[in-house]
């Protein structure tokens, strides 16, 4: 299985073209990502985007922005002008995670994510509460007891002990 997870700073604008038949759209965009060591200077990758999300890599990922991309990893072969063959690799995003200042993560997917449980909540609104209370901050309780945990694995008890004190030689 071939998958990739990468933090890294865009360097260089999403670019949004085309395939050939003017159909589905690519965004290409160079990250850069610290070495192993100190003394390294740092890495710098093409990520490639397909479909939908290459519409919104090209929109919403700028110069600077820290990521998350989720992907494949893959090595191209390019003719170099100097007339030799250059291996490169690539990373064919799946989806992407915008970091913000404060470390806060937001996604885009190649895929639509589908809300859990968002019928069956109702949004708070302000008028419905009341006046001469503030608003709480904390988290509503939850309405059943945590579970008491159990072990994934236990060993069936043992049968009745075997004495091997008595050695026959």
């Amino acid at each position: 299985m071939n998958s990739c997870i990468l933090m890294a700073e865009v360097i260089q604008d999403p670019q949004l073209r085309f395939t050939p038949d003017n159909q589905t759209p690519i965004a290409e965009m160079w990250v850069q990502f610290a070495g192993l060591r100190e003394d390294e200077p740092p890495a710098k990758l093409k990520v490639v985007g397909w479909g939908n999300l290459a519409q919104e890599i090209q929109e919403r990922y700028h110069v600077g922005d820290r990521v998350i991309i989720e992907g494949r990893l893959h090595m191209n072969t390019v003719e170099r002008q100097e007339g030799f063959k250059e291996k490169r690799a690539e990373l064919t995003a799946q989806k992407v995670y915008l970091l913000g200042a404060d470390a806060s993560v937001s996604m885009i997917a190649s895929t639509p994510a589908v809300p859990a449980a968002s019928s069956a909540t109702k949004p708070a609104v302000a008028s419905e509460a009341p006046a001469s209370k503030p608003p709480s901050n904390k988290p509503p309780a939850a309405s059943k007891p945590p579970a008491a945990k159990v072990p994934a694995y236990s060993a069936p008890p043992a049968a009745d002990p075997v004495d091997y004190d008595e050695i026959p030689f």
